[in-house]
């Protein structure tokens, strides 16, 4: 007998890679109730310890591009305590954003497979988890489609696009001459480890034999000296069915790497004698499959002139990274597996490619939203991916509040949308946060220095300017009312090194070392902690005695976004910054060491 347990709630997301994550952690935090369903044990897709890629986006790229919001809260956290960028760590990381985020249930292990949906709406979507072999069916408002393959797109006919466009479909110079419906592959890694001693590896018997490196089509595979590279290249899929035929390019994706594995450690001078393998993944990391149709499709024109879009809601600026469909069977001299045009400024993604064009409750986030081919190589990027996460999770709880249809919230509340992300601290290229009017009527002044940057709205470095106020420790900002007011709260960003300029180490946000290879000299692959962070401040206003009081106050802050209640009457309120990171010790010298700081407002 099937026994189903029935879910209720506003938005229901399936699938829990990092677009999946922020869609639901946004959404819940919007007040949305909200089901997650995952059908792996874990979250993060990719980036999980399944897979173990690390998290490229923007500011891979293009300088002070790092996305932020719940990303960059969710890498801070990770940085501070994962130093050793443990993927097991990581994943404990994202399932506590998840699991203990009041208004979101979780449904780990638990594959979407049915969908009942009628006239263009679906009303419900039922899992199988497998550790329960229970049904689940979820009954949602809107339905958000995170999982990457649009498995929902088949389950209620909404419209998709497969494989790469003919020049004169987008007006694409990077376009065929002929369409086909051939992808980008899939990619398993490969972990190994430095020892003291010498260690022997014997393949087995299935593996391929690659004797020489011509027999390897010439791929790059110096990954023991060069960091910031990985096995990439053992790729293959795109020339077949990247979703039908996955379990059998898994197969084949093995045996060439236990026989990369082998050439490495067994066949030819590599330096390999005392590496260890440590793992080999049996998840393919996919790229490309399903991508929905919207009201926009993205294209090449949009990302290379850095287009912004009047209802932009989030941005990318990855290269155009094109794998070509033979991967693995392509020689790579050259580079002549990969299609690649570097970027130089972030293009907006607009809400309509955000949403189906024809199933009116069912959005999506990740690699699968509506692009072309080429646009789509930039955009499938997970850090990319997490932004349109939070941006379509905060859409779905606004349209959910409004009562609405996700098309009609793009039609008549776009600007709502908009502030919301930039509230959360999402960056939307050429658009700048409104302040709040209670800190614009109030005068703001600063013991060291000009203040009045932190209301232009614009909370990075970008285009040749810092937009932040430079202070001391220990000299506050203040903000003077010309009667007592009442205040609920404060916001105040902080310099979290968007580029990674002052992390001590490796700064990459997961453990390239661990997805490649461990060394013994550690000062090859130590990670850091941003050493320009405010550390310690304070929050104070003034009582009815004229005295200074603490509303707020931390020792220990590494987030660069930080909202607190404050719940005082006062005629001023004032940011008193006391120590920045700096190594692993707080660095103490106040009235000397500069505090870096974006926005501090109060309400």
């Amino acid at each position: 007998m099937r026994e189903t347990r029935i879910h209720e709630c506003d938005l229901c997301v399936v699938g829990g890679g990092l677009a999946g994550v922020l869609a639901a952690v946004s959404a819940a935090r919007h007040g949305a109730r909200v089901v997650l369903m995952q059908d792996r044990p874990m979250l993060g897709g990719n980036s999980s310890s399944e897979i173990r890629m690390w998290v490229s986006g923007s500011g891979s790229r293009v300088r002070h591009l790092q996305e932020t919001g719940i990303m960059e809260e969710i890498l801070l956290e990770n940085m501070r305590r994962n130093p050793d960028r443990n993927f097991s760590v990581w994943d404990s990381i994202l399932y506590e954003k998840v699991r203990f985020e009041p208004n979101i249930e979780l449904l780990l292990n638990c594959a979407c497979c049915e969908s009942d949906t009628a006239d263009g709406h679906i009303n419900s979507v039922t899992g199988f988890q497998l550790t329960t072999y229970l049904w689940h069916t979820v009954k949602a408002k809107i339905f958000a489609d995170c999982s990457g393959d649009s498995i929902l797109a088949e389950l209620c006919g909404a419209e998709y696009m497969v494989g790469r466009e003919a020049k004169e479909t987008f007006g694409e110079s990077m376009g065929l001459d002929v369409a086909d419906r051939k992808t980008m592959g899939m990619s398993l890694m490969i972990q190994a480890h430095e020892t003291d001693h010498k260690c022997t590896f014997t393949p087995p018997k299935w593996a391929y034999v690659f004797n020489t490196d011509e027999e390897m089509n010439n791929k790059p595979h110096e990954c023991l000296e060069k960091i910031n590279t990985n096995f990439y290249w053992i790729e293959l899929g795109g020339e077949a069915d990247s979703i039908r035929d996955t379990e059998q390019t898994r197969d084949e994706l093995l045996k060439i790497a236990f026989g990369v594995w082998d050439h490495i450690k067994n066949r030819g001078e590599h330096g390999a004698d005392n590496w260890e393998l440590d793992w080999i993944g049996f998840l393919p990391g996919k790229r490309e499959s399903r991508r929905y149709v919207g009201d926009y499709v993205l294209r090449q024109d949009d990302v290379i002139s850095g287009r912004q879009f009047d209802d932009e809601v989030a941005y990318g600026g990855w290269q155009i990274d094109n794998h070509l469909p033979g991967g693995f069977r392509m020689d790579a001299k050259g580079g002549a597996h990969l299609q690649k045009v570097r970027l130089n400024e972030p293009y907006g993604i607009p809400y309509r490619c955000l949403y189906s064009r024809n199933i009116e409750n069912l959005m999506c986030a990740g690699r699968n939203i509506s692009t072309s081919h080429i646009a789509f190589s930039t955009t499938r990027v997970m850090a990319t991916c997490g932004i349109l996460g939070q941006a379509v999770g905060t859409a779905a709880a606004l349209a959910c509040e409004l009562g609405i249809l996700p098309r009609e919230l793009g039609e008549k509340h776009i600007e709502a949308l908009q502030d919301a992300l930039m509230e959360d601290d999402c960056f939307l290229p050429g658009k700048a946060r409104k302040i709040a009017p209670l800190s614009l009527s109030a005068r703001l002044d600063a013991d060291y220095g000009d203040a009045s940057v932190l209301h232009n709205g614009i909370e990075r470095k970008i285009w040749g300017r810092d937009n932040g106020y430079y202070g001391i420790c220990n000299r506050p900002i203040t903000y003077t009312f010309d009667k007592p007011t009442k205040l609920s709260s404060f916001r105040l960003v902080t310099d979290s090194d968007l580029d990674r300029e002052f992390t001590e180490g490796n700064p990459n946000v997961l453990n390239i070392s661990c997805t490649l290879f461990r060394r013994l000299d550690y000062n090859y692959t130590t990670f850091g902690f941003p050493r320009c962070m405010l550390r310690s401040f304070a929050v104070e206003y003034l009582d009815e005695s004229g005295e200074w009081r603490v509303g707020y106050e931390t020792e220990d802050n590494y987030q660069r976004l930080v909202r607190e209640p404050l719940n005082v009457t006062t005629t001023a309120v004032r940011l008193v910054p006391r120590s920045t990171y700096f190594g692993e010790t707080l660095y103490n010298t106040y009235g000397s060491v500069e505090a870096h700081i974006f926005a501090f407002e109060v309400r």
